[in-house]
């Protein structure tokens, strides 16, 4: 991967184009399987999690390389690999677990992210392969959620967030409204200090599913441009849980896990036209790439 970027830097600063890598053959089934060994899933079996990880590799290496070509302006490459996968109805086949469905949401909403990033540049082709497919993902995983029976927590977040992106791409209000309907969901779960219940039955990972929790929830707001007083105490209560973890471990009796809360503030700062908060350049595929970099879904104050 090093390699590859290194060759595409120098071919744009030699002013030669780039020759995009052939799409690897889709995944129209996912294998993924759980690796907590307790209860409250925050004791990771490393067994578990190394099988986890070899068996979606092929999955999180298809949303890291679109979202460099998406990041890096070669919108072709993006789109080329897109649209090889739309045509395979990719990850629209069996799921072998939860894990695998949560799999699925995550990379549904990074691809989402990134096509915003290089939507413009699509053909008309293109954009009917790419965002019906992306279509069919987001009913999949909306017909999943919706059988789902018991508490919602984070994963129901990040569903939020990938069918209100799937919505933002395609101008589709069915998605967008389900999103808002997450969305206002999370906020009606959480406590009035800003908490949400089920992040904090975490044990030690409460602070990081906390994080986890709010991220997708703030990045949905701004694509639905929502402005709300529990929003801004959700906020409050991840970013001073991350500065100074002793509150949340006093309520959980368990120490917690150090973990920042950037990914929070960078999307909720933008969009309530706050300061940013410095740091260091922060990059994750499955919420489009550069986060400093604002998605052209998001409405900035």
């Amino acid at each position: 991967m090093v390699k590859r970027l290194t060759c595409v830097l120098l071919a744009l600063a030699s002013g030669v184009a780039y020759a995009c890598e052939a799409p690897p053959p889709a995944r129209s089934d996912i294998d993924a399987n759980s690796y907590y060994s307790d209860k409250h899933h925050s004791v990771i079996d490393p067994v578990l999690r190394a099988k986890n990880i070899a068996n979606t590799k092929p999955i999180e290496d298809f949303l890291s390389q679109v979202a460099r070509d998406a990041n890096g302006q070669d919108a072709a490459c993006a789109l080329t690999w897109l649209s090889s996968w739309a045509e395979q109805k990719a990850m629209l086949g069996k799921m072998s677990s939860e894990q695998a469905y949560y799999v699925r949401k995550w990379t549904l909403g990074g691809m989402a992210l990134s096509y915003a990033r290089v939507q413009q540049q699509a053909t008309p082709v293109q954009r009917l392969l790419i965002e019906g497919w992306f279509k069919a993902l987001a009913d999949a995983t909306i017909a999943h959620s919706d059988a789902k029976q018991g508490g919602r927590n984070n994963h129901y977040y990040w569903e939020g967030l990938a069918v209100t992106a799937v919505g933002g791409v395609t101008a589709d209000k069915r998605y967008l409204d389900w999103g808002r309907k997450v969305l206002q969901h999370a906020l009606g779960q959480m406590d009035d200090d800003g908490s949400l219940p089920a992040e904090m039955e975490r044990a030690g990972k409460a602070l990081h599913y906390q994080v986890f929790a709010a991220t997708p929830l703030v990045l949905m707001a701004s694509i639905l441009d929502v402005h709300d007083a529990r929003l801004d105490k959700l906020v409050a209560f991840t970013v001073a849980g991350s500065a100074d973890p002793s509150g949340i471990a006093r309520r959980t009796g368990v120490e917690q896990e150090p973990v920042g809360s950037r990914e929070v503030t960078v999307f909720y700062n933008r969009h309530e036209g706050k300061p940013p908060v410095a740091g260091k350049p922060m990059w994750q595929p499955r919420l489009g790439g550069a986060l400093e970099v604002p998605n052209p879904l998001e409405h900035l104050k």
